[in-house]
């Protein structure tokens, strides 16, 4: 994008210098005209010249408009200026994206922290309108992520990510919104790179990221691929650490429909997707996650720690006409318009049982809330990586049948921004 601004702008001196040098020609072949003809002659040619530096900044601009809305909300109030939170009576998570010209709070360029598989324009995505759209709340005013606000609010606060790759996928986010306003250290990992602590020196802030796709304790025995699940017994890896932090973010989803075996009280009490090995009753995904979910609510509610809770709901992912093992793609440009897709039926499964466990439970607690994102990113299938999760994925003729897609996770910059816009809305605001 920005070669092409820069091939744009050294072209119009060029053709400035062509008018100018045509003007002086004919000024030599009339020498004899009068003082007012020179005086003519000069405006005609300052008034060419900004002519065309006019006409290439029209173009310049026109080649990076944003398309019209794909839906407007006639009953939206106008937007507050003031930059004021919303109201608390405001539904954060009902609203429309609406277009957004300027753009990103950072670039591929402008963060170094993206990774590898979600950094959709350095692997050649050749679109960039999905980048220019934000998330409006129909009742409210939502205010832009301000990085220099957020930091002095968390200053000597530790602030945790709990899930799988799409928690990973979002402490990325928020790690290159704030690494605008100050650089971020890397002061753990582990052996898999998938569980992470970053510090904000100045602040004193403490940014986490600890792999845990099932919440539960789980491990794989022996040669099979079927993983075992504890249904009673929560993983270790975040709740040893639990005391540590201010704010959680938790979250579950896509890892509980893999074919797992469930154990409670010592006993083996079921599956999901075992295909009637081992004898054993197929409860279904939704047996375990509600299982799961509930195990997270009670040690949430009953522990002597109160930092301040969210629990993020499934995210729903985009591949069309198969799922992501058997061809299936995601290729639209545009979000969705409103009620013209539905979730799919996990997808709602996963969201209703969360609903179901969380929502009166946020009701009567202080320290929990529900971050609702699924309908917002539902709406989003224009934001996915979609075949650019590795460089030029078409180079050398490759038949794009043949390319892996990945329309779960989500291109950075992109779409998964806004849920930082929703997150600090309802945890430090409300």
């Amino acid at each position: 994008m920005e070669q092409q601004l820069t091939l744009v702008l050294l072209a119009t001196p060029k053709g400035a210098n062509f008018d100018e040098q045509t003007l002086h020609g004919a000024s030599s072949s009339s020498s004899a005209r009068s003082t007012t003809s020179s005086f003519t002659r000069t405006f005609l040619k300052f008034s060419v010249y900004f002519s065309l530096v006019a006409l290439a900044y029209y173009f310049i601009i026109s080649s990076f408009t944003v398309p019209p809305p794909i839906f407007i909300a006639l009953d939206s109030p106008p937007e507050s200026p003031s930059g004021n939170v919303s109201s608390p009576k405001c539904d954060l998570f009902t609203g429309d994206w609406i277009p957004d010209p300027s753009g990103p709070l950072y670039t591929n360029h402008s963060c170094p922290h993206i990774q590898d598989f979600q950094n959709c324009m350095l692997n050649g995505r050749p679109d960039v309108n999905y980048l220019f759209w934000r998330w409006k709340p129909r009742g409210c005013d939502l205010p832009r992520f301000s990085s220099s606000q957020f930091l002095d609010r968390v200053r000597n606060k530790w602030w945790a990510f709990i899930g799988d790759s799409i928690a990973r996928n979002h402490v990325q986010s928020l790690i290159c919104i704030l690494s605008q306003v100050e650089e971020v250290e890397e002061i753990y990992h582990d052996k898999e790179f998938r569980s992470k602590i970053w510090r904000f020196p100045s602040h004193n802030f403490t940014l986490s990221v600890i792999w845990s796709p099932f919440l539960v304790k789980s491990e794989t025995l022996g040669t099979s691929s079927d993983i075992q699940l504890y249904l009673d017994q929560l993983d270790h890896k975040w709740t040893h650490q639990y005391s540590n932090f201010d704010y959680v973010v938790i979250s579950g989803g896509k890892w509980f429909l893999k074919a797992t075996i469930f154990h409670e009280s010592n006993t083996v009490t079921g599956c999901h997707y075992c295909h009637g090995k081992y004898n054993l009753t197929d409860l279904g995904y939704d047996y375990s996650y509600r299982k799961t979910l509930k195990l997270v609510r009670n040690f949430v509610r009953d522990s002597t720690h109160k930092p301040l809770v969210l629990f993020r709901t499934t995210t729903p992912d985009h591949f069309e006409t198969a799922e992501w093992n058997a061809g299936g793609y995601c290729n639209r440009t545009m979000p969705f318009k409103e009620d013209e897709a539905k979730l799919k039926t996990v997808d709602a499964v996963m969201r209703d049982v969360e609903l179901d466990v969380f929502q009166n439970f946020g009701e009567g607690s202080t320290n929990f809330r529900l971050l609702d994102t699924t309908g917002m990113s539902f709406l989003r299938p224009d934001g996915h990586p979609g075949p650019y999760r590795h460089p030029h994925p078409f180079a050398g003729g490759k038949v794009k049948s043949s390319v892996q897609n990945d329309c779960l996770h989500w291109c950075l910059p992109g779409p998964i921004d806004s849920w930082n816009d929703v997150m600090v809305e309802t945890i430090l605001n409300r």
